[in-house]
């Protein structure tokens, strides 16, 4: 990345959560039956018309008491105070009448990626952007279903919600400022409808930004590495969180929660991989999760887990 940055070649990056095995693709190399994406303002993704049919989406998610021993574990480190905000993700098994390339066509996300038809992502939440020598990170924290009376009001005053938001802007306030100077929070905890197969969800967000040297694009793996694993998929404080959470889930992660994007020669738009299917055999495997905090209850995250495994079509 360093290389590619300081030579102003436009390239994309995939990077899995654990950084064990990262793709990345000069844009000039890049093959179309391989790999497809959308960013705003740059897409590589060839046509694929939609099937005929309505799409058939069912999900098997994990037990309640599967989860709740899980969720319990969490709890009794956040407790001990190992960790104040850990991200608890789990793997559903889902049915699809589509392979994922139709699937990326059927969708829309703000960002959209897949790859060699075995991973698709549609992701609503930006990682980091670069541009101007300013660096800007958008995490998202907390989620509702949107057909409740009062949403908005009820997910910007639960105080759960509210303290795992006010904790991860601190943590990428934290790790912005290992790569910028002039750290600042731009806009904080504004609310974004996500449309989806099932039901309308509010999203809230944060803006926070810094400032880079001027020689950053020499740097950009350097950025990438003291930035990962994103912030809003661990928890704080990070590096504590992420062993526990690879006590507690039993599972790789894999690409993720990782992070895919893409350097223009100027610029960088980036995005957190979630909202994530994978080919599991012949079934596919929906990814997803949620942030815990000592206000926590078990019943509540274990519907947001849920809640989160949906398709949003186009």
């Amino acid at each position: 990345m360093n290389e590619y940055g300081v030579g102003g070649v436009p390239f994309l990056f995939i990077i899995d959560y654990a950084i064990r095995e990262p793709i990345l693709i000069p844009l000039s190399e890049l093959n179309p039956t391989r790999v497809r994406f959308e960013i705003p303002g740059n897409a590589r993704a060839s046509s694929v018309a939609p099937p005929d049919q309505d799409l058939a989406f069912t999900k098997s998610p994990e037990p309640y008491a599967v989860y709740e021993s899980k969720f319990a574990r969490a709890m009794a480190h956040i407790q001990r105070g190992d960790t104040y905000l850990l991200n608890l993700t789990c793997r559903t098994p889902i049915t699809l009448n589509c392979d994922l390339r139709s699937l990326f066509s059927r969708t829309r996300a703000t960002y959209k990626l897949l790859l060699d038809n075995d991973l698709l992502v549609f992701s609503p939440e930006c990682f980091v952007k670069i541009a101007n020598g300013s660096i800007s990170s958008f995490p998202m924290k907390g989620t509702i279903d949107a057909a409740i009376p009062e949403a908005e009001t009820l997910i910007l005053t639960n105080p759960k919600e509210t303290a795992e938001h006010y904790t991860i802007v601190d943590l990428i306030r934290n790790d912005l400022s290992q790569v910028a100077s002039c750290v600042r929070v731009d806009s904080f905890r504004h609310v974004l409808r996500l449309q989806t197969n099932q039901k309308d969800l509010l999203q809230v967000s944060s803006t926070i930004s810094g400032t880079l040297p001027a020689d950053w694009p020499a740097h950009l793996g350097d950025i990438f590495r003291a930035l990962l694993p994103a912030g809003s998929v661990t928890g704080a404080p990070k590096q504590k969180t992420c062993e526990i959470i690879q006590d507690i889930e039993g599972y790789d992660r894999g690409y993720y929660s990782g992070v895919f994007g893409v350097f223009d020669g100027t610029s960088v738009d980036s995005a957190v991989m979630i909202r994530f299917i994978e080919r599991d055999g012949n079934g596919y495997l929906f990814k997803s999760g949620g942030g815990l905090t000592m206000y926590s209850d078990g019943q509540s995250e274990y519907q947001e887990m849920i809640d989160k495994v949906y398709v949003p079509f186009v």
